[in-house]
């Protein structure tokens, strides 16, 4: 039989070790496809040339029951969704999809021209195009190369 020698830094890695097994397993970490039902209503927003556009899908919505609102650079999107009283009586066995008021705001990347935005849905998909402001619009700067004339600075 052989004799071990006690070495403390052994048994502290391990309860270090230990300790994150423990951690990393107590935690349940949210699934990529659950992402959009827990924080609300799910936008894209991209950018061209002279526009912002925003892009959701509010599946069951009527035009009427959706509020789109422009204040200085934040954009406001509410939505109404009800249930017919059938679903509200049926026996489920499965229920995923959300009844109900749903919102959600964003601040834009520049200002916009709010009195013609425009709002198009079709087949569940709401798109707000935001026109540019003139100075959120990107400008070319022309580069001069001639000679230094009198009275420019100079290094």
């Amino acid at each position: 039989m052989s004799i071990q020698r006690w070495d403390p830094w052994r048994d502290i890695i391990s309860l270090r070790e230990a300790m994150n097994s423990l951690l990393d397993d107590s935690f349940a970490r949210p699934r990529a496809e659950l992402a959009a039902i827990t924080t609300g209503m799910a936008i894209d927003l991209r950018e061209s040339e002279d526009a912002y556009i925003v892009e959701t899908v509010l599946p069951g919505a009527t035009s009427d029951n959706v509020d789109i609102s422009v204040l200085g650079d934040k954009l406001r999107i509410a939505a109404e969704i009800s249930e017919s009283k059938e679903q509200q009586e049926a026996k489920w066995l499965v229920r995923e999809r959300r009844y109900g008021s749903f919102e959600r705001s964003i601040t834009l990347p520049g200002h916009v021209r709010a009195d013609e935005a425009t709002a198009d849905f079709r087949d569940g998909i709401l798109t707000v195009t935001l026109p540019k402001a003139e100075e959120s619009r990107a400008r070319q700067i022309p580069v001069n190369t001639g000679a230094l004339s009198e009275g420019s600075p100079q290094e």
